[in-house]
This record gives C-alpha cells, structure tokens and sequence, in this order.
C-alpha cells in the first residue's frame, strides 16, 4: 500500500545534515524545508498496490489535514533518510511520541529535481496506457509549491510528451496559476483536475484540516478551470463516518460542485491507517466523543473500514449525484436504494 516506496531513490548527503531550507511560512510553527535527492520520481503499480502509477513532488503536507492517510509515506521517508545519514534526528519530531505526527506536517522534503528526473525516465510504453496521478500521498500545490515550483516543472515536462492520461488531485487555488501549462496537458493528453473537499460547512473543515483552503476558495478555483476547459471535478474524499456522510451534508456538497461547473464528482472513504490514528483519534474525541468508541471499532487492522458501509456508501453518492445530474462513470450505475436508508458500521454501536 505504500505510496512512497518507489520514487525516493538515493539518499546521499555525504554523511552530514541536510542544511534547512528557509521557513516558508507560519515560522512560529519551524516549519522546515528539505532537500530529498531523488533517483527516480514514478511510483510503479506494483509498488503502490494501486491501479496507476503515482508522482508526488513533496513528501509531507503543510495542510495538516488530521485524517490524512499518507502520514505513514512521509514517515517512511522520514526514517530511510535518518538511517542513511541524510539527516539528523534533530530534525524530526519522535515519530514514536503522542506528537510525532507533526513531522507530516513541519518537516517537508522537496523533490527539486523532480522534473529532470522525470524527463531521463518516463518511458510512455511502460506505462502500459495507465494513468500517471500526481498528489496521491502530498497535496502538490500546498503552500511550498509558491516558493519551490516543483509541480509546476513537473507539469511543463509532462507537456512535452504526448497521449497520456494525467490526474491531479489538490485542495489549493494555486492550481488555477498553471492555467497555461494545464491547457497544454490537455490538448496533448487526457486530463482530469480533482479538487479534493469533504464538505462545504465551513467550520466543520476548520476543524478536521487546521490549514487547508476553505470551501468557497476551492470551489472558485473549480470554477475557473471549468471555464478554462479544463477537465475538472470534486473529489469527495476521504468521506467521514458519522461526520460528513449524511445525505444532506453530501447533497450540498455534491450541488456546490454542480454549480462551479464540476465535470465529475467522485468519493472515497476514509482509511484509518496506523499512522493516522495518532491524529485523527484525539479530533474525533474532542470534536465528536460520541464517535471515538466506533471509530475505534469500526477499522480493520489494515484501516479499512467493511464492504457493508463502503457498498452503502457507493449507492448514496451514486443516487445523489444522479439527482444532480452527473452521470456516472461506470458504464451502469448502482441500484436503486431507499432514501432513508442509514449507513450501517459492521460492527456493533
């Protein structure tokens, strides 16, 4: 499942510390910026267990969304580094500690050489036509990406080629500043935007992603690509047990989407993965207590929640954004379900 195995490459400092990188932003919080050399930048099927191949110019997410799933990539990074030296355990928090997620989001690798990397080695026949997604395990255009322009670079080389199918998945506006290179990607591949938002209530999204952009910035963003002609659409992911599955919160947010213009809408449910029950858990407790007990049930060991609820699931985005007027991607939609129906966890209350 690791989204990150692949795509590290050497990391060689000549037995020293990585120097760090200037505070970007937010510098009472020692937000820190590192240089990861990389000799590869692709994350192969194989090694990801996914169904595409996988590009992430960051590892680590200022964002700090408390439910995010790829704390455990950046961790891994993270400890590979510290035993070859590259590092210094000064610089990262105790991944081990009741804190040690904060190194997601205060410690942040920076692929530099990302793009000339990926020009010596992308081979489009070894693709095998499957899909290159860009941001699967880091959001591509956080706050680093103004300073750095990795994505950017990223995008520019991908642009030189020809025929490929590009997803790219963010919560950030910035997006819309590569305006002119997307509609580039989409005249020489098949492209798709995927404006990640797990709901439209405001304070609700304060809470569970401390630093992320707000909805209506998201959906403004949404609605410039869409009058650009760029490919684009909601990702209403990761989907919140108890908290934003509820018909009406996901029949507003899936209409907000319809009305900036949203070419697609697609979801997903959240997976409680070791690495992230350090930080989501404590959230759900203070902001949700009546949730802790069957969050902590709910998940198998691998975090996964059951095929029950992930089925239920399914049909009531289906048959809302039918109501809305998406068609589906599938080539037959889900049954038919009764509005009423609640979204059962496997295990008992």
């Amino acid at each position: 499942m690791a989204e990150e195995t692949g795509g590290t490459g050497a990391l060689e400092h000549g037995g020293t510390e990585a120097p760090p990188w200037s505070v970007l932003d937010e510098p009472e919080r020692g937000t820190r910026f590192v240089d990861l050399p990389i000799a590869s930048i692709l994350n192969a099927p194989q090694q990801t267990g996914m169904t595409f191949w996988s590009l992430n110019p960051y590892v680590g997410c200022e964002f700090g969304c408390s439910y995010c799933f790829a704390r455990y990539a950046h961790r891994f990074v993270a400890e590979r580094a510290l035993g070859r030296g590259g590092i210094s355990a000064a610089e990262f928090p105790d991944f081990r500690g009741p804190e040690g997620w904060e190194g997601f989001e205060r410690r942040i690798f920076v692929k530099r050489e990302a793009a000339d990397v990926l020009g010596r080695t992308l081979r489009p026949a070894r693709l095998g036509g499957a899909s290159i997604a860009i941001g699967t395990a880091t959001d591509p255009y956080q706050p680093a990406e103004r300073r750095f322009h990795v994505t950017r670079q990223v995008l520019e080389r991908l642009a030189q080629f020809h025929g490929l199918r590009v997803g790219l998945v963010t919560k950030s506006p910035l997006v819309v500043r590569d305006l002119d290179v997307l509609r580039r990607l989409a005249e020489r591949h098949t492209l798709a935007v995927h404006l990640s938002l797990i709901s439209v209530d405001v304070p609700l999204v304060r809470t569970l992603e401390p630093r992320s952009p707000m909805p209506p910035v998201r959906l403004a963003a949404l609605r410039k690509l869409a009058r650009a002609g760029i490919p684009a659409g909601v990702m209403i992911a990761p989907v919140l047990p108890g908290i934003t599955d509820g018909v009406p919160q996901l029949r507003a947010l899936v209409a907000a989407a319809k009305e900036a213009g949203a070419a697609f809408v697609c979801s997903s449910p959240l997976r409680l993965y070791a690495g992230v029950r350090a930080r989501f858990l404590p959230v759900v407790a203070q902001a949700f207590p009546a949730l802790r007990e069957r969050y902590e049930r709910a998940f198998d060991a691998s975090g996964e929640i059951g095929p029950v609820y992930r089925a239920a699931l399914e049909r009531r985005v289906g048959a809302i954004k039918r109501e809305m007027g998406f068609v589906e991607d599938r080539r037959t939609g889900p049954p038919a379900y009764r509005r009423t129906e609640a979204l059962q966890w496997e295990l008992p209350l």
